[in-house]
């Protein structure tokens, strides 16, 4: 342990750690075979017992452990005494002997906001399309986000899927195939963790977008763009990991929709890598606890040649999209 962990450190420590527990919660309400399904505005915009669930979980262990920290959850749930069994009071470990960057070193509890989308991806949950799902803790001082963690519930599961396939058939390969979910985190100044950074090959164009929010403003930015290819998935966490896992280039949303719990933990994933994450216009999104919950203004974002996105954006679009 770093002798006396900074505040940020600790709280990131925890964030992971609570991701994962959130992440147990996701995996145990689809066994359980009940989503509880219920919808919000529209027919795409829906929640579930696992949203619920992983939200209280998440919330609840943030604030027992740190609270004067405000957090924003995406679920707009009424206030209730949560279940012991859903509190995670661990932290981990390497996080917290890893260097604070000095900038954040005198940071105070009060001073952060927290913003939480306790399974983002969740039309995808439902659907079944489990790789496309998120859990998201993202962490913001002074209006930028600058530490963040993403939980994969899923990730690898097809991998396990074929593992216990193997099993079954009395096959043993047991190995790291096996190993279901992960957790990737970051801070800003410090670099980002749990994956292997990777770049989509140099000169090809692969747009990530959105697989379940598409309109014609979406649909002319994307064709603007020129692309090789373009990959419709759901979950903003899971387009960012499609960034830095060389699987696309670029992440286009020309629309409202994307909220500042869906972009707050990624962001700071793609920023330590040496990406950006802007709104359609190019300004960087703003996540102070005053600031209104949606991205209006779409999101552009790249681990490299950004500029090369952003100029292809058409005019018609930017004059759509007011920040």
């Amino acid at each position: 342990m770093a002798s006396n962990p900074t505040v940020l450190m600790r709280l990131v420590a925890s964030a992971y750690s609570i991701a994962q527990k959130a992440g147990t919660i996701v995996r145990r309400v689809i066994a359980e075979g009940d989503l509880g399904i219920v919808e919000k505005t529209c027919a795409t915009d829906l929640q579930t017992k696992a949203d619920r669930l992983a939200q209280m979980s998440i919330c609840s262990s943030l604030a027992r452990k740190f609270p004067k920290l405000t957090i924003i959850g995406e679920e707009d749930l009424p206030f209730e005494e949560v279940d012991q069994e859903l509190i995670e009071d661990g932290q981990w470990e390497e996080i917290l002997q890893q260097p604070c960057p000095s900038q954040y070193s005198a940071i105070k509890e009060e001073d952060l906001v927290v913003w939480v989308d306790p399974l983002d991806g969740t039309k995808e949950y439902t659907e079944g399309l489990l790789d496309n799902v998120t859990v998201l803790i993202g962490i913001a001082y002074e209006g930028k986000a600058i530490a963040g963690v993403i939980n994969q519930p899923y990730y690898n599961y097809q991998n396990n899927e074929k593992q216990k396939l193997r099993e079954h058939r009395n096959e043993t390969k047991a190995g790291p195939d096996a190993v279901l979910g992960r957790t990737i985190w970051g801070v800003l100044g410090l670099g980002a963790f749990g994956f292997q950074l990777k770049e989509v090959p140099a000169g090809k164009h692969i747009i990530t977008t959105t697989r379940s929010h598409n309109n014609k403003l979406v649909t002319d930015c994307v064709t603007a763009m020129n692309p090789d290819d373009v990959l419709r998935v759901g979950g903003a966490g899971n387009k960012i990991i499609q960034l830095i896992e060389g699987k696309a280039s670029a992440y286009v949303f020309a629309s409202p929709g994307c909220k500042k719990w869906d972009t707050c933990a990624p962001e700071v994933i793609l920023h330590a890598v040496g990406g950006k994450l802007t709104d359609i216009h190019g300004n960087a999104l703003q996540y102070n606890k005053e600031v209104k919950h949606m991205n209006s203004a779409g999101v552009l974002a790249t681990l490299r040649n950004y500029d090369y996105y952003a100029s292809r954006v058409p005019e018609s679009v930017k004059n759509a999209l007011v920040p």
